[in-house]
């Protein structure tokens, strides 16, 4: 094989190894991403939960005002809006399309309290208490929330946190195992220098240096590339998934891209060490094998 072939050979392994990486990453670090958020999305849609307080016609102004000022003070809600019957009435006019009041003559809704709860509060077991405490007021008519969804989003939160958790372990293992052997496999062209270099009195650690440099530079890239795929793939799932962006941290988002950086560089860097000791152990007839 002339020189120039050679070369090409091991630039394009070059290539392979930082494309194959930098894929690798940009999964791990979208599943991180997800772990990441994960729990802040499950606290924000518990908190877009909450549940809907309706008055008598009877409610006075002063009741009204004690109880937006007895929920405030609780230790179960996040925020209490008051809506009249005339704001239910425009919005539901907006919905419908058309003007139910002046077709019935008269205004059928009630004045209500929209409550927003805190996520730990977002239970069956508290929000019937809740309900109860409230129903004892003799100017409130209902109160209304969403049993089913909350029951149904408490119960899964527990088997897919489980499941993320089993998937990020398999995920790692076969992360790093992929990109060692992609390593190994560019290492291998060169396999037959290395012997060489050893065979002449090169000392391991010299004969690694510069292939644990290329790591280094290999891993940088991919990192820097895992990087800017897992952006552009927040950005794009943003628009698909609005309150993505609202539950983002950017020191937790600064330090996911920093660990995806040094990851890359380790793994990188660890698996041509190997490589390299693994070919220095063989005898030179395994070589061509």
């Amino acid at each position: 094989m002339s020189n120039n072939a050679a070369f090409k050979k091991i630039k394009s392994s070059g290539i392979t190894v930082i494309i194959s990486l930098s894929l690798v990453l940009f999964m791990l670090g979208a599943l991180g991403l997800l772990i990441i958020n994960a729990n802040k999305l499950n606290k924000h849609f518990k908190e877009n939960i909450g549940f809907q307080v309706f008055l008598k016609d009877t409610a006075t102004n002063a009741q009204t005002d004690l109880l937006i000022q007895e929920i405030t003070n609780s230790t179960f809600a996040k925020t209490v809006a008051f809506i009249s019957k005339e704001q239910a009435a425009e919005k539901l006019k907006q919905d419908l399309g058309e003007d139910f009041v002046a077709f019935l003559g008269v205004n059928p809704l009630l004045n209500s309290l929209d409550v927003k709860i805190k996520a730990d509060y977002a239970v069956t077991d508290t929000l019937q208490a809740v309900e109860k405490m409230l129903l004892q007021k003799p100017y409130v008519k209902e109160v209304v929330y969403q049993k089913d969804m909350i029951n149904s989003l408490n119960k899964n939160t527990k088997a897919i946190a489980f499941f993320i958790l089993i998937f990020s372990g398999a995920l790692l293992i076969v992360a790093i195992a992929l990109i060692n052997n992609t390593i190994r496999l560019s290492i291998y062209a060169q396999r037959f220098l290395i012997r060489t270099m050893y065979l002449v009195g090169a000392t391991r650690n010299f004969i690694s240096k510069p292939f644990i440099f290329k790591g280094v530079r290999q891993g940088i890239i991919a990192g820097i590339i895992a990087a800017a795929l897992l952006a552009g793939f927040l950005i794009i799932s943003s628009k698909f998934i609005p309150d993505l962006l609202a539950v983002q941290d950017e020191t937790f988002l600064l330090l996911l891209l920093i660990g995806l950086l040094f990851l890359g560089i380790i793994i990188s860097a660890f698996s041509a060490y190997f490589s390299v000791l693994r070919y220095l152990r063989l005898k030179t007839a395994d070589l061509y094998f």
